[in-house]
C-alpha cells in the first residue's frame, strides 16, 4: 500500500530526502504511464480488429529509410523516392476517373454458348402495318441477356450386356464405367457437385442436403459425408501423393498453418488441431497447394512432410522451421516481411490520426514500404538479375532499417509489450531470415502466397465451424489441396473433380502413378471443358 504524506510530515524531511522521494514518485508515474499507454493501445487494437477495415494495403512511402552513419540519420535514394511519389499520384488520379474498356462485354461473353432467339413479324402483320407501299428489311436490332438454367438431375440406368458361352465355361460383360462406390447411387458428376458445394463455395452438408431435396433428391448429409471420405481415401489420395512428390521440384515452398476443431479426435472438447498448408512460390506457373491435417503443431509434421525437400521454405517466423533447417542442413528458411510490418501497422491504427505520422511505428512502416516499393520494380527481371539488383538497391535499405531498429531498441523508451516494441523485437529476432531474399532472386519478400492459399479454408471454416472426425479432416485436407491447386492454375473445380473421379478409378490396379501426369492441371491432355476460357 502506498504511503500518503502530510504537509507537516514533508516539512520534517531534508532536502536530499525530498529529492529522492520525488525521483521515486517520478519513476512510479513513468511506469504507470507506460502501463496506461499499453492498455489504451490494446483497447484501440481490439476496437480496430472488431470494427475497423481488415486491409493490409501498404501506403505510399513518404520518405526513405534511414541509417545511423557517424551519428547522423542519412536518407538513401531520395531522388527515386520523390519520383515514385509523383508516379503514384498520377496513378491515384487516374483511378478516380476510370475509363471503361471497349469490348469488355464481348470479352465477358466469349466462350459462353449463344442461343439465337428470333423476333420477326409475319407477312400478314407487315402488310397490315405498311400497306400497299410495301416495306424493306433493315439490319436487326440485337441485344444480349444472360440465361440461367437451374441444375437438372437425372437417373442414369446402366444396362450392361452379359454374355456366356453355350457350354457355360466362360462369361463376359460389355465395357462399362467403373462404379465409384459399389452399391451406391453416387456418380462422378454428383460427387463433384458435393465437393464443389462444400470445398469451393463453403456450403455445409446440412445446407446441401436441403438444396438437393429441392431437386427431388433424397440425399442426406450422412450420405455426402460417407461418399466424400470414401472417394478421397480411395481415389483422390492417389493424386494427392503425386502432387506431394511434384512440389519437391519447386525451388521455393511457402508454409503456414491454421487451427481447426475436430470433434472426435480422442481429446478433450475444444482441443485445437491444425491444418498445415504448403505451396509453390507465387511466381511459378505450375502452382501446387497442399493441405495436411495434424492433431498438433509439433515440429515432427513439417519435418516429415519436407523430408526429401531441398530448397528454400518461406515462413512466418515459427521456430519449428528454424529448428528443422538446422537439423536437415539442405533446407533454408526465409522470413516474412509482411509479418515484420504487421505489428507496426496495428500500432499506427491504434493511434489518433493526428499523431500517427510522428510515431516510431510510422517511421518503421515507411522504411519497410520503401523496401517493398524498390523490390517490386524488379519483378520482371530474371532471378539472377534480380539478385544483383537487390544487392545494389534493396540491401542498403534493409541494412538501414536494421540499424534503425537496433538504435531504437537500445534507446529503451519503447515498452516491450507494446505493438511497436513487439515489432522491433520481431525484426531483430528474425533478422537472419528476413535477409535471405537478398541472396536468392527466387525468394519473395513475404509469405503471402501461403496466406492466400489457406484463405479459402478459413472462409469455409466460418460456415461449417467444426470437422466431425479425423478421417473427415484428412479427407478435407486432400480435397482442399486439389481444389486450391485447380483454382491457382485457372481450372474449373467442378469439371476437374468430375474428370478425376472418372479417370482415377480406371487405374487402381496400376503399379505406378505415371498416369497422374495426364491429370495435372497444366497437362496438355486435360479436357478443354476443365479449362477456364481466356478473356481477351
Amino acid at each position: 500500500m502506498q504511503m500518503r504524506y502530510t504537509e507537516e510530515k514533508l516539512n520534517t524531511f531534508s532536502k536530499e530526502t525530498l529529492i529522492q522521494l520525488f525521483l521515486a514518485q517520478q519513476e512510479q508515474l513513468s511506469e504507470i504511464d507506460k502501463k496506461l499507454q499499453l492498455v489504451l493501445e490494446q483497447l484501440a487494437v481490439m476496437n480496430q480488429n472488431r470494427y475497423g477495415r481488415k486491409t493490409e494495403q501498404m501506403p505510399v512511402p513518404q520518405q526513405m529509410a534511414f541509417a545511423d552513419v557517424n551519428g547522423e540519420l542519412v536518407m538513401f535514394n531520395e531522388a527515386e523516392a520523390l519520383a515514385s511519389l509523383d508516379k503514384n499520384e498520377e496513378e491515384t488520379d487516374s483511378k478516380k476517373h476510370p475509363v471503361k474498356k471497349k469490348g469488355k462485354r464481348e470479352a465477358d461473353l466469349s466462350g459462353i454458348p449463344v442461343i439465337k432467339v428470333e423476333h420477326y413479324l409475319t407477312e400478314e402483320e407487315l402488310k397490315e402495318r405498311f400497306g400497299k407501299n410495301g416495306w424493306k428489311q433493315l439490319p436487326d436490332e440485337i441485344y444480349k441477356r444472360y440465361r440461367f438454367v437451374p441444375a437438372k438431375v437425372e437417373v442414369e440406368e446402366h444396362h450392361v450386356g452379359v454374355y456366356a458361352s453355350k457350354d457355360g465355361d466362360s462369361m463376359t460383360k460389355a465395357p462399362h464405367p467403373v462404379s465409384l462406390l459399389r452399391g451406391s447411387l453416387v456418380s462422378p458428376s454428383l460427387e463433384a457437385a458435393v465437393l464443389n458445394g462444400k470445398y469451393i463455395n463453403g456450403v455445409p452438408f446440412a445446407r446441401l442436403e436441403k438444396e438437393f431435396s429441392r431437386y427431388g433428391l433424397a440425399i442426406t448429409r450422412q450420405n455426402m459425408a460417407n461418399w466424400t471420405i470414401e472417394c478421397a481415401e480411395r481415389y483422390l489420395a492417389v493424386f494427392y501423393d503425386y502432387l506431394h512428390r511434384y512440389i519437391y521440384q519447386s525451388m521455393v515452398i511457402h508454409a503456414d498453418e491454421t487451427s481447426v476443431l475436430v470433434r472426435k479426435d480422442g481429446r478433450d472438447a475444444g482441443s485445437k488441431s491444425f491444418m498445415w498448408v504448403y505451396c509453390t512460390g507465387g511466381g511459378e506457373e505450375k502452382a501446387v497447394i497442399l493441405y495436411e491435417y495434424q492433431k498438433t503443431r509439433k515440429a515432427d509434421h513439417p519435418e516429415k512432410f519436407l523430408k526429401d525437400y531441398e530448397g528454400v521454405c518461406v515462413t512466418d517466423g515459427y521456430q519449428v522451421y528454424h529448428k528443422l533447417a538446422k537439423e536437415k542442413g539442405n533446407l533454408t528458411v526465409a522470413g516474412c516481411w509482411a509479418h515484420a510490418r504487421r505489428r507496426y501497422e496495428e500500432a499506427v491504427k491504434a493511434l489518433p490520426a493526428k499523431s500517427r505520422k510522428s510515431s516510431l511505428a510510422w517511421q518503421a512502416l515507411e522504411q519497410i514500404n520503401m523496401i517493398y516499393h524498390v523490390d517490386n520494380t524488379l519483378k520482371e527481371l530474371t532471378p539472377e538479375e534480380r539478385k544483383k539488383r537487390r544487392q545494389d538497391s534493396v540491401k542498403p535499405l534493409v541494412e538501414a532499417y536494421f540499424a534503425w531498429v537496433k538504435e531504437k531498441k537500445k534507446d529503451g523508451r519503447i515498452a516491450e509489450k507494446s505493438k511497436t516494441g513487439k515489432g522491433l523485437s520481431y525484426s531483430l529476432n528474425q533478422e537472419e531470415y528476413l535477409k535471405v531474399f537478398l541472396e536468392n532472386g527466387n525468394v519473395p519478400l513475404d509469405n503471402n502466397a501461403a496466406e492466400r492459399a489457406i484463405r479459402n479454408f478459413c472462409i469455409g471454416r466460418k460456415n461449417w465451424m467444426i470437422i466431425d472426425t479425423i478421417r473427415g479432416a484428412q479427407s478435407s485436407a486432400m480435397i482442399y489441396s486439389i481444389a486450391e491447386t485447380a483454382k491457382a492454375n485457372h481450372i474449373k473445380p467442378y469439371e476437374y473433380f468430375e474428370y478425376l473421379l472418372e479417370e482415377i478409378p480406371k487405374h487402381m490396379d496400376d503399379k505406378d502413378l505415371s498416369f497422374c501426369e495426364d491429370l495435372l492441371p497444366w497437362s496438355p491432355n486435360l479436357p478443354e471443358k476443365c479449362r477456364k476460357t481466356e478473356k481477351k
